[in-house]
């Protein structure tokens, strides 16, 4: 299936005293960029969050936001480290048996003292295993969108191929014409302007110029893309770069086309021929 770069994941548990939230954004890139905004708590997920996204996704830039929350009914308690405490309070002593005029430590001091206060929130290894669901769940939802939005895309070039080639069948049946139509106005030119020149030399004129018009080439190589455009949307995948590649020879193509063209109803094909190349060139450059 065609995978639009398109997309919006966003998922969130409630663990009771915190909650996990993470959000994913994407739209075109060339290539696959990955941006992450998370909360320190939770910086140590980033590496395999990351390899999930590389693992599911090949082109977008995506933008991940991860937050915790604490829960609203959650109330963490604090307690004092008693073991430290002790330490504290006698390696306070011992100085000041040594140093009776040093200062005392402030209440505010002892509460700042690393490792002196310990709390019942969640670790970053408890949340580890749900944050990992998570961040999958939410990957597949991404996914699910870009292919859903791809499959808009698909259809609307699809309508574009459609047609494409309505306007090569109806062009290929005018080419002979066309072409033997102005061969035998060169020839009545030529013959008016230059009096001297035998028959024999005029076709040869009249042939070479036949050649530099016959647009027979150019709606064949036109057919030949549009079937591989078609067997492309149909195969799915990173197509992106490979849509994007037969949108420029198609353009190409319908360039030569107009170039070349002897008659104003070929030239309109070429003309509305560009017009479609164009939609559709717009809307594969967001395919992954």
């Amino acid at each position: 299936m065609i995978h639009s770069m398109t997309g919006f994941a966003v998922q969130t548990r409630d663990l009771g005293q915190v909650s996990l939230h993470i959000e994913l954004r994407s739209v075109n890139s060339r290539y696959l960029d990955l941006f992450f905004r998370i909360g320190d708590e939770l910086r140590q997920a980033e590496p395999a969050i990351r390899e999930k996204l590389s693992a599911k996704l090949t082109r977008g830039k995506v933008e991940c936001r991860l937050n915790l929350h604490s829960g609203a009914a959650a109330m963490r308690s604090l307690s004092l480290n008693a073991a430290l405490l002790d330490q504290l309070s006698e390696a306070e002593h011992a100085v000041r048996e040594r140093l009776p005029e040093a200062a005392r430590l402030s209440v505010s001091e002892v509460l700042r003292w690393p490792g002196m206060l310990a709390d019942d929130g969640v670790s970053f290894e408890q949340l580890q295993p749900t944050l990992l669901e998570l961040t999958q769940a939410a990957i597949d939802e991404l996914v699910a969108t870009r292919r859903r939005e791809g499959d808009k895309l698909a259809a609307m070039i699809r309508e574009r191929l459609a047609r494409m080639h309505e306007l090569v069948a109806q062009a290929e049946p005018r080419v002979p014409a066309i072409v033997a139509d102005y061969q035998e106005r060169l020839a009545t030119r030529l013959r008016d302007a230059v009096a001297s020149f035998d028959e024999d030399r005029i076709r040869q004129e009249v042939a070479l110029f036949a050649q530099r018009i016959d647009v027979a080439e150019e709606l064949s190589r036109l057919n030949t893309h549009l079937v591989e455009v078609e067997r492309i949307l149909k195969t799915g995948g990173a197509a992106g770069k490979r849509l994007d590649f037969l949108m420029q020879e198609l353009n190409r193509e319908a360039n030569t086309l107009a170039s070349k063209s002897a008659a104003t109803d070929i030239t309109g094909v070429a003309m509305e021929m560009k017009v479609l190349i164009e939609q559709m060139r717009e809307q594969v450059q967001n395919i992954e």
